[in-house]
């Protein structure tokens, strides 16, 4: 039997928890929604929480059970399924690519999903990103897939190439009809070494309404 590339875990959070983390994500609006994925975070695993994502990943550190966590990176992702900007990709410290050409990836990468959406399936392989194929997807067409459903936890290994796709769960293309409903999740990984240049969420003023009470950030 061929073991599964990815790990799924629902009903993750209790559920006070998880209604409050959407109801804060919920109140960002709009706020850095095209500059999303180049809005990162480092949390010591450490350290104190100063957001309500940090004391997610405290909480779902749990779950993926790696004594060599040193930290975790952050950010969010919102997007509509009608119109995918991510290509397929393999997680990495990419400052320390840009500096070096060095590829660091996390131990884990993981996904928590806030709400369902049209399509938008996540697909991880152990294929390698094919620059030349649209959204770089792989030639070879073997994935492990993830439907986004609220209050799901999906980790895998963080050298794993992965993508979503699109509202018709096909590889990501022209744009089609605009979606009413965003793709919600938050993605979060687990690293040995903290990636370079990432600050953490107190030395921002990014996303306020995330920030756990008296930790409301740089001034």
């Amino acid at each position: 039997m061929i073991e599964p590339l990815v790990t799924i875990v629902d009903d993750a959070l209790p559920r006070a928890t998880f209604a409050t983390l959407v109801r804060a994500v919920k109140a960002l609006g709009r706020e850095r929604i095209v500059a999303g994925y180049q809005t990162t975070f480092w949390w010591p695993i450490d350290s104190e929480p100063s957001s309500l994502v940090e004391v997610v990943a405290q909480t779902l550190s749990s779950r993926v059970k790696n004594r060599r966590i040193a930290g975790v990176e952050w950010w969010l992702s919102r997007m509509r399924t009608s119109n995918v900007k991510v290509d397929f990709h393999r997680d990495r410290d990419n400052a320390l690519f840009d500096r070096d050409g060095v590829e660091r990836h996390p131990l884990i990468s993981s996904l928590l999903y806030l709400n369902e959406c049209t399509g938008g399936l996540l697909a991880v392989t152990r294929e390698k990103p094919n620059p030349r194929n649209l959204a770089f997807a792989p030639s070879r067409h073997d994935f492990d897939f993830v439907e986004p459903r609220a209050n799901r936890f999906t980790f895998f290994d963080g050298k794993l190439t992965h993508g979503v796709l699109d509202a018709r769960n096909q590889i990501p293309g022209a744009r089609l009809p605009t979606e009413k409903t965003w793709r919600l999740a938050i993605a979060i990984n687990f690293w040995e070494q903290r990636p370079l240049g990432v600050p953490t969420f107190g030395e921002t003023r990014h996303y306020r309404p995330l920030a756990l009470k008296g930790k409301s950030g740089r001034r």
